[in-house]
């Protein structure tokens, strides 16, 4: 299998990688959060097209393989496992999330976050990740939180997440890992 580096498919994400890796390190400096101790289990896109999604996923099923198409909030969602990693700080993930385009525009076609696994009750995981940021890092300008519950068709775990974003990169956190979240599909 192909490396997803080497993809013509997937070249725009390849370049983009080092501005999303440089902008999440200085986003985590400034809420404060030691990204070190923690389990990002995967890392997602966003784009504008339809074309680019699809162009995406041949890409991804090329050097990977599809574990998972559903659809939540009413879009189409994919995620892929790799056979070879990505590498961002220090995590090495396996796991994409390929999002279609929904209502929301973003400003930037790319890589957008990273999804932080915090184990433990889902009615707590907000006070445990706001715990894991600094007062002054939640209150500059232009940083926001949204907590949410996205539902897959078929899930049965919930999960509740809180998005920490400046507009240019996320940072959510969840209870349970996205493999967790698939197994419950069953």
């Amino acid at each position: 299998m192909s490396n997803w580096q080497t993809i013509e498919e997937l070249q725009d994400i390849v370049e983009d990688l080092p501005r999303f890796t440089d902008d999440l390190q200085k986003f985590t400096t400034r809420l404060g959060l030691n990204i070190a101790p923690l389990n990002a289990d995967h890392i997602s896109l966003r784009c504008h097209q339809n074309t680019t999604a699809e162009r995406w996923r041949r890409g991804f099923e090329r050097c990977g393989e599809l574990l998972s198409e559903n659809r939540i909030n009413g879009r189409p969602i994919c995620l892929f496992k790799l056979h070879e990693p990505l590498c961002v700080a220090h995590w090495q993930f396996t796991v994409i999330e390929l999002p279609w385009p929904g209502e929301k525009r973003y400003p930037h076609e790319g890589w957008e976050h990273i999804e932080i696994v915090l184990p433990g009750a889902p009615e707590t995981l907000n006070a445990r990740a706001l715990a894991l940021l600094a007062d002054e890092g939640l209150s500059q300008p232009g940083v926001s939180v949204k907590t949410s519950s996205p539902k897959g068709e078929r899930e049965r775990l919930p999960n509740p997440t809180l998005a920490v974003t400046d507009g240019r990169v996320t940072v959510k956190f969840h209870p349970w890992t996205i493999e967790d979240i698939v197994a419950s599909e069953g």
